[in-house]
Order: C-alpha cells, then sequence, then structure tokens
C-alpha cells in the first residue's frame, strides 16, 4: 500500500512537469508566431512608383521618399514630397541634371552617385554625393543599397553605357528588393538577379535594349512586378505593350505595370 502511494505522487509529479513544459512551449510558439507576424507586416511596407518622366520616378516606401535620376527643373517636383535621399545613375543629361539639383533646395540630402557623375557635379555639391562603384554596397536610412552594372552588348570602348562608368541600383529594405536598370542592356549580372519585388527596366534603341531583350531578360530573373521606363528612343516611344505581352506569354505570374512617363506627347 506505501509503494502504491509513492507510485502514484510521482506519477502526479510527471504528468504536472509535462503540463508546465507544455505550456512553456505553447507561450515559446505563442510569442514566435508574434515574432513572423511582425516581420511580415514590416516586409510588406508599402512601396509605390510615381513616374515622373523618362528615367525619373519618386519612390514611395514606407516613410521614406527616394528620387531617381531627377531631371526636369522644380517645376517636375512641384507639389511633391522631398526626398529622403537620391539615386543618380549616369553622366547622360536624362539622368543627371545640376539645375534640376539646385532647384530641389536639398539642403544635407545624400546623392548617390557612381564616380563618373560626381566628377561632372560643381565641387560645391561634394558634401551631399556618396559615391558607390559597381559591386560597392551601402547603407542609408535603413536602406540597403547595392550598385551593379549596366551596359551595352557588345562591350565596346565607343559605347554609349560602357561598363564600370554607371550604376544600375539595387535597394531593399526589410525583405522587400528593389531592382532599378539604369542604362543598360540584357546583361548576365541584369539575368543573375534573385528575389527582386519590383524592377524598373529600360527598353529603347540605340541608347539600350530591344522591347524583346528586355522582355527575355525580365524572364531570366522574374521580378513580381515590373516597370517599363526608359522608352524613349530615337524612333519615338517602344512598343510597352508588346513587351508586356511576351512577359506574360512567358510567365503569367509576372505582374507588368504600366505608367504615363511621357505626358508631354499626349
Amino acid at each position: 500500500m506505501k509503494k502504491s502511494l509513492i507510485a502514484i505522487f510521482c506519477m502526479g509529479i510527471l504528468l504536472t512537469s509535462c503540463k508546465n513544459e507544455e505550456k512553456n512551449k505553447t507561450i515559446s510558439e505563442t510569442e514566435l508566431n508574434a515574432e513572423i507576424d511582425k516581420e511580415m507586416e514590416t516586409s510588406n511596407a508599402t512601396l509605390e512608383i510615381e513616374s515622373i518622366s523618362h528615367a525619373t520616378a519618386i519612390i514611395k516606401w514606407g516613410d521614406a521618399v527616394i528620387y531617381t535620376d531627377p531631371v526636369g527643373g522644380a517645376k517636375s517636383f512641384e507639389g511633391k514630397a522631398a526626398p529622403s535621399f537620391i539615386l543618380i545613375t549616369d553622366i547622360h543629361g536624362d539622368h543627371m541634371d545640376v539645375k534640376t539639383l539646385e532647384a530641389l533646395n536639398l539642403g544635407d540630402t545624400k546623392i548617390i552617385v557612381p564616380q563618373a557623375v560626381k566628377d561632372q557635379l560643381p565641387k560645391e555639391r561634394d558634401a551631399n554625393l556618396v559615391v558607390m562603384n559597381n559591386g560597392d554596397t551601402k547603407e542609408m536610412m535603413g536602406f540597403t543599397i547595392s550598385a551593379i552594372p549596366m551596359y551595352n552588348l557588345p562591350e565596346a570602348k565607343d559605347a554609349k553605357h560602357t561598363k564600370g562608368r554607371g550604376n544600375g541600383y539595387i535597394v531593399e529594405k526589410d525583405g522587400q528588393r528593389l531592382y532599378i536598370s539604369g542604362d543598360t542592356e540584357d546583361i548576365p549580372e541584369m539575368r543573375e538577379l534573385k528575389n527582386i519585388d519590383v524592377a524598373l527596366v529600360c527598353m529603347n534603341l540605340p541608347y539600350t535594349m530591344t522591347v524583346e531583350d528586355a522582355a527575355d531578360g525580365v524572364l531570366a530573373f522574374v521580378p513580381k512586378k515590373v516597370y517599363p521606363y526608359h522608352y524613349r528612343g530615337q524612333d519615338g516611344l517602344s512598343d510597352v505593350s508588346k513587351f508586356k505581352e511576351l512577359v506574360n506569354k512567358g510567365n503569367k505570374e509576372i505582374e507588368v505595370i504600366q505608367l504615363d512617363w511621357y505626358p508631354e506627347m499626349e
């Protein structure tokens, strides 16, 4: 009888221990799920693209505002939120415009540029500039920014865009990744991109690439959303409807979003 009571007592202790362990496990799992939900909520911060003209866009990402290749003077940005920082891809006038930078009254706002762009901007602007060249990665206001190549094929010294002079950019925050192509063709560095959520992809001859090559490149790196931009060439506007058709013929899951980049041509 004594042995039976001891056995029952021990069994009670064991059951209580198991219940406490299960309770602790449940709390742990609840806390873990809360962390996952919090991370997902953060990673889904709104990312909006507003077309200004050609290569110029305003990117609204959560509380941040990013200008890319601002040109067109102060009038193009009337009523727009001031930039948190600026990205410039190349030295050509449709990407880099000193008068527009001056008109924006930037104060100490940082401007990320390749070295070739810095070399052509006034020395008075040096305090604003953050130089990044192909392969560089920097942190800026909670964003991770990577500079990647943009260039013409085949590579040549007299190409309109030589490898290493300008930058494409990948901007990342909280698991979301934005790709800005700059002036490029269907280069290996673009085709090998991974996990791109939103892409701005150029297409205009003879400066960058054909609609067909742009679509083929997009199908290679499979962004979730792609915005055709920078599509005015020597013979007018590229056929972005055909670009959409080609992309969705190859992959219906890629969302092609067409914005009005050339309101002056309507």
